[in-house]
């Protein structure tokens, strides 16, 4: 009898499942509480809308610093003990939402709360990045991804299903349910630590801006941030434009038809990009993205909100998980933790200034025009792409190959930053 055995290396371990279990249970639990923090300070804290938004928003600040730092402490501390200390802290301050009795309370607490969750999911996204082999790592990450794309959609669900149903504790008492599955599921987890030189040691202690941000990452970077502003307009200005438009069943099952998408595409994309590379998956990623914006803003009907549901979960969902996969290709082992972490910021940072920045030109455009700006910003996205990234690497491929002396290689860098 002939046994037929895969010649592909092994993902499905269980340090993967693992590792990707702790990360949908983190990203759940932010997106339960971002969507009814809110409401929660205006009721309870009689908060006005503008503090109730940035008693929401302020997690982001929190989460950037501790990317900011996480990076390089992930392998400098070791993994497993920066996802522990990641978790724990994640912990203790949900805990603490239990003793706000003011806005200013609330205030600190939802900043600590994000330096937990940002500590802990840097942790989670660099260790996934090591077990996934070199081979299946566009197919890898996009399989980890999708627990953070089932969390943008279960998340906010569970989270508005609860607090119809049970007090803001018992919603709380939830969290800490799940965070503690969380660390039963990490203190079991394998986790491949980083051996370290004494060189690298030291390097990584040094205090200078490389080892908090990551230069070899820098274009894709610039990239997603640029995605995550076009996306934003998605997430903070959708459930008022189905309100304006009358169309509040699509907009609830928006983020429905998005998980959806994404969790059809991702495996595909993932396949696709270790196979045909990550210009194959990455141009149809900016594509997808500028048909369901630029349709949302032409959107009438509830199907055609629905449809552009389809197209942004193919564009922004899976531009996040191949970017990271990008990031994780250009850099050593040594170095994946401050890519990741560099990755994620530009991501956040994105989210967090694209509404302030998108909603000044509300009165002036209306949500029609701020969609068909931002469709034709994810058009602009893939020619950064091309300039920044693409362009690039294909002239240092050729350089290494021969095909360009140094002087010719600065000079195409150099017209490449010109036209931009």
């Amino acid at each position: 009898m002939i046994l037929f055995m895969s010649s592909k290396p092994r993902l499905w371990t269980k340090g993967f499942i693992l590792d990707t279990l702790v990360n949908f249970l983190i990203y759940i639990i932010y997106y339960m509480l971002m969507v009814i923090i809110a409401s929660e300070a205006i009721h309870s804290l009689n908060a006005s809308m503008s503090e109730a938004g940035l008693a929401s928003g302020i997690f982001i600040l929190g989460t950037l610093v501790a990317r900011l730092f996480a990076g390089r402490s992930v392998e400098l501390y070791g993994r497993r003990k920066m996802l522990f200390a990641g978790i724990i802290f994640y912990l203790a301050t949900t805990f603490m939402y239990f003793g706000i009795h003011s806005m200013a309370m609330l205030f600190l607490v939802r900043c600590l709360n994000g330096i937990g969750y940002g500590i802990a999911s840097t942790a989670t996204s660099t260790i996934v990045s090591t077990m996934i082999p070199a081979e299946r790592r566009g197919e890898g990450i996009n399989y980890y991804a999708l627990s953070m794309s089932l969390a943008a959609a279960i998340g906010p669900f569970i989270g508005m299903l609860m607090q119809q149903i049970f007090p803001f504790e018992d919603i709380i008492y939830f969290c800490i349910a799940m965070i503690v599955v969380c660390l039963g599921a990490a203190s079991v987890m394998h986790v491949e630590e980083m051996e370290l030189t004494e060189e690298h040691r030291a390097a990584l202690k040094e205090i200078h801006i490389a080892n908090f941000l990551e230069p070899k990452v820098t274009a894709i970077s610039i990239v997603a941030f640029c995605v995550a502003v076009c996306y934003s307009s998605v997430l903070s200005f959708l459930a008022s434009y189905a309100g304006e438009l009358q169309l509040m069943t699509a907009g609830t099952l928006f983020f429905v038809v998005y998980a959806l998408a994404v969790t059809v595409a991702r495996p595909v994309a993932g396949v696709m990009f270790d196979r045909k590379g990550e210009d194959f998956v990455m141009y149809p990623t900016y594509a997808c993205l500028a048909i369901g914006l630029l349709l949302l803003s032409i959107t009438t009907q509830s199907w055609m909100m629905l449809v552009a549901g389809v197209f942004v979960g193919l564009g922004y969902g899976t531009f996040m998980s191949n970017g990271q996969a990008i990031c994780v290709k250009l850099v050593k082992e040594v170095r994946i933790g401050v890519a990741v972490s560099t990755y994620f910021i530009a991501l956040d940072l994105g989210l967090g200034v694209g509404p302030y920045l998108l909603g000044a030109f509300k009165e002036s455009l209306g949500f029609q025009g701020i969609y068909f700006a931002v469709g034709l910003g994810a058009i602009g996205c893939a020619a950064l792409y091309y300039l920044l990234y693409a362009r690039r690497r294909e002239a240092r491929r050729a350089a290494a190959e021969g095909q360009l002396t140094e002087a010719e290689l600065e000079a195409e860098l150099e017209a490449e930053m010109e036209k931009i």
